[in-house]
């Protein structure tokens, strides 16, 4: 190892070297820290100690100017004039001086470089070296040979009572020495902790290495180590007991045997837990209680993966974890730390929570075996109890109702695989088997659990003077039965209709009912508002869910746009910011409910036009949004009334929307788009856009503003890509119908007429580009109308078919012509700016076409009488700007002068 014995004396002397340097630079802190302790003591003397007493100077008094006003009388309750006001000199009168005259004394110095080096650094290096000299030396022994097994595990004994008695005598010393320990560089604890972790290694090698100690004797005693590390934590600080606790825990992984017994796992744990929590609750160390919950709760997975799965001792570690946590570590409750009332303190609340939720694994993991569910019924029962007793572990009541959710829903989706089954089909990996877990068990659990939650959330309320406690009771009382309810309905009556459950759906709101009576008779408490408005919430879901299960699926929908109805009138007779948003979030579930299946209830929507399932899945959730919209901004207009405007105008438009195509393709709506369902699509959203224009007006919602603008890009997008481009009926072949009503007046000549209503319902309310570029989309459809309503009466029904013949090139400039007249007659007419502007825009298309296409495709009398036609009408337009719109008044001519 070395290669001579110079190599050997110079390390000799490099180890003396630096423990004389540490020797020396622990002495001078000492006598730096005793420095500092006599200048406190000398400063706090000479604060102590009176004034010299020196003699005042006489002050001279001075005579008063005299003034040529006598100073008025006092009056009798007037104070006498006080003398002027003059500087003193004199020292103040000798007085005791007291603790809140006396100067706060100085800080203690940070300590510098040199301090933390020798006092803290060094310390901790040589903890862990001696650890890890005692582990090199073992593992030199063995490889020199130097000594047989035996004699290493006797020496690792040895040396591991050496450093815990040299911990204890350090210990010893340090309490009658004059020198306080630094807390973060405590010597004793770091040779306590070295000792611990050597005697780990020792009676691990002993076991693992060379099979001394079977490991039934291992186990018992390296547990014995980590509890003894843990007592001895109570002594030395923190980090001892974080030592003690991670070896207690990893102490059954690094004893293993063929065959687990998790009985002797589960009681040794137990052990460690209580000792564990126990020193937390002394020392008041909330970092000790959470790691314990943590590893507490991982030791619960290894035993659920295998395939026979021993309930029994699983059951009993989130037993005894969880009364070992109520006793010990929850604030206000038997042995706990106690807390102000009315408080919910995390640590309590989540200690619970965690083993409920190791509770809820073993039953899941069981397949909800009988001793499994009683366990966690237990616990369930305990959580409530707790809480009630301690209201710091009130949010233990949020994870209870989650873990009784979980419970029963992944009970119900046993039973029924189809219900995980998406619209496009199965999702891979995903086929749970039924099981045959008594369904009587459940029904008793589910009606234990209800009338738990739910009694116990109604009489708590009134009982803290915090406002959060009866609100998180409330919530648990309604939210737990609601959701019991539904999963034995998916469970039991495989979501189809069940008169039975919408029985107890109506009695289930009927209790939330006149438990909102009962509330709102009392006197006003802390959270007592929000209690009863949740219990009111409770009933309208229960209500809506009576709906649901009564009638078919859905109704769902439909009931839950009537709960967000509910919720918004009850926040008008309860001003709770909370209701508004519970309004807004029904809103947001119904929206979600569509986008899972727009068509609500699949196939069945029906063959008859309007009047099938579309009108009520959309129609009335839309009324109900409305409604409910209404309500809302009677109190303000905020995030709440916005969602629920936009669902409104979302489930309006919708409604429109799929009726419409539910119409064009016969109930098929799985069909290609046609020229009727976009001619349809473009006049419902260009209506729309106007009414929503009109609305903005008095509303003055954002909602409504940005609504209409989106409607209106719709319109125009439809209109262009669908009736001029992919629609045409020039370009494809469409029956377009008969000579006058057909799709050429729904699809063309209706959106021209409803972008002009547009146009002149948004100029001067929204900016002129936005206006004309709508009123540009009129003519311009206006325009087709003509065109194909002329090309109609040339080819028939067919407009894609058959040659472009001279004559109806004529007609098509004379109707150009004859529509540009009339746009600037009733520009003429109303005075209209705008129409005589479109006016001229036709007309010059008109001429652009005489002089490009009609004087190369036509030919004789045709081509003569376009041109003969065009030049009559310019010449009258002419005739008409001239005498009509810019007509100029002659001046009379000056009278003649005449001379004097």
């Amino acid at each position: 190892m070395f290669d001579g014995p110079f190599d050997v004396f110079a390390l000799i002397i490099a180890i003396i070297a630096f423990i004389i340097a540490i020797k020396a630079s622990s002495q001078a802190a000492g006598l730096r820290r005793r420095l500092s302790s006599l200048e406190e003591m000398f400063y706090a003397q000479r604060q102590v100690q009176p004034p010299p007493l020196i003699p005042a100077p006489p002050v001279r008094a001075e005579a008063p100017a005299a003034t040529s006003e006598a100073p008025p009388p006092l009056a009798p309750d007037a104070e006498a004039p006080r003398p002027p006001v003059t500087e003193d000199v004199s020292p103040p009168p000798l007085a005791a001086s007291t603790e809140a005259d006396a100067p706060p004394p100085l800080p203690a110095p940070a300590p510098g470089f040199e301090e933390r080096l020798g006092t803290r650094w060094v310390v901790w290096i040589g903890g862990l070296a001696l650890a890890l000299g005692g582990f090199f030396m073992v593992r030199y022994s063995i490889e020199a040979g130097l000594v047989g097994p035996g004699v290493r595990v006797f020496l690792g004994g040895v040396f591991a009572l050496a450093l815990l008695g040299a911990g204890e005598w350090s210990r010893r010393k340090e309490s009658i020495s004059n020198i306080a320990a630094l807390p973060i560089a405590n010597i004793p604890a770091i040779l306590t902790a070295a000792g611990t972790a050597v005697a780990f290694a020792t009676i691990y090698a002993a076991y693992a290495l060379y099979g001394f100690l079977v490991p039934a004797t291992a186990f018992v005693l390296l547990g014995l180590v980590a509890l003894g590390t843990l007592a001895a934590a109570l002594l030395h600080g923190p980090a001892l007991a974080g030592l003690g606790v991670v070896g207690a825990f990893v102490t059954p992984i690094l004893v293993s045997s063929g065959k687990p017994d998790y009985w002797a796992l589960y009681i040794y744990l137990a052990i460690v837990t209580a000792a564990s929590f126990g020193l937390a609750r002394i020392r008041l160390w909330r970092w000790l209680a959470v790691t314990t919950i943590a590893f507490a709760v991982l030791w619960i997975f290894p035993g659920l993966g295998t395939s026979e799965l021993q309930v029994a001792p699983h059951a009993f570690h989130v037993i005894a974890g969880f009364v070992l946590a109520a006793l010990l570590v929850v604030c206000g409750f038997m042995f706990g730390p106690t807390i102000e009332d009315g408080e919910i303190e995390p640590v309590s609340s989540n200690s619970l929570g965690a083993y409920l939720f190791g509770a809820m694994l073993i039953v899941l993991s069981s397949a909800h075996a009988d001793l499994a569910l009683i366990a966690f019924t237990l616990l369930v029962g305990a959580t409530l109890l707790v809480a009630w007793r301690a209201p710091a572990a009130t949010g233990a009541l949020g994870a209870a109702a989650a873990t009784v959710f979980i419970v029963f829903a992944e009970w119900a989706v046993r039973a029924n695989p189809d219900m995980l089954v998406l619209p496009g089909g199965p999702l891979a990996g995903i086929a749970p088997t039924a099981t045959d877990s008594a369904v009587t068990l459940h029904l008793v659990m589910a009606a234990v659990f209800a009338a738990g939650f739910g009694i116990a959330g109604f009489l708590a309320q009134g009982r803290s003077n915090s406002a959060i406690i009866p609100v998180v009771w409330s919530a648990a009382a309604v939210a737990t039965p609601i959701a019991i309810l539904v999963a034995l309905y998916a469970r039991i009556a495989h979501l189809d209709r069940s008169i039975p459950f919408a029985i107890l759906a109506v009695l289930l709101a009927a209790a939330f009912g006149a438990a909102t009576e009962a509330l709102a008779r009392r006197e006003t408490r802390p959270g007592g508002k929000i209690s009863t408005a949740l219990f009111a919430t409770g009933t309208l879901g229960a209500l809506a869910l009576a709906l649901t299960f009564a009638l078919e699926k859905g109704w769902l929908t439909i009931a839950l746009a009537l709960m967000s109805l509910g919720t918004a009138w009850i926040s008008m007779q309860r001003p709770i910011p909370f209701l508004r948003w519970l309004a807004a979030i029904f809103a947001g579930l119904v929206t979600a409910r569509i986008g899972y299946d727009p068509r609500i209830v699949g196939d069945a929507v029906g063959t008859t036009p309007i009047f099938n399932w579309l009108l009520w899945g959309y129609g009335l959730p839309a009324a109900s949004f409305w409604a409910a919209s209404l309500f809302l901004r009677r109190r303000g207009d905020d995030g709440p009334l916005r969602m629920v405007e936009s669902a409104a105008i979302l489930f309006t438009a919708l409604l429109a929307f799929m009726e419409i195509r539910h119409f064009a393709t016969g109930g098929n709506m799985t069909d290609a788009p046609s020229l009727l369902e976009c001619a349809l699509q473009v006049c419902v959203a260009l209506a729309m856009a106007i009414g929503l224009e009109r609305l903005r007006l008095r509303s003055r919602s954002i909602v409504h503003n940005v609504g209409a603008v989106v409607l209106t890009t719709i319109g125009g997008l439809v209109s262009v890509f669908g009736l001029l481009i992919l629609e045409n009926p020039m370009l494809w072949r469409t029956d377009v119908g008969g000579a006058v009503f057909n799709l050429l007046l729904l699809g063309y000549a209706l959106p021209a007429v409803l972008m002009l209503l547009l146009s002149y319902a948004v100029v001067g309310k929204r900016g002129k580009a936005y206006a004309n570029t709508i009123a540009g989309g009129a003519l311009l459809f206006a325009l087709a109308y003509v065109t194909l309503e002329i090309r109609r009466f040339y080819h028939g029904p067919i407009l894609s078919t058959g040659a472009t013949t001279g004559a109806e090139q004529y007609t098509y400039s004379i109707g150009w012509l004859g529509f540009g007249v009339v746009l600037l007659g009733v520009g003429i007419l109303v005075n209209s700016e705008r129409a005589r502007l479109a006016s001229a825009a036709v007309i010059a298309l008109t001429i652009l076409k005489a002089f490009v296409i009609d004087m190369s495709t036509l030919t004789g009398v045709y081509r003569a009488l376009s041109f003969m036609c065009l030049g009559i009408v310019l010449v009258a337009i002419g005739w008409l700007y001239q005498r009509i719109l810019f007509r100029r008044q002659v001046a009379p001519p000056p009278a003649p002068q005449t001379s004097i």
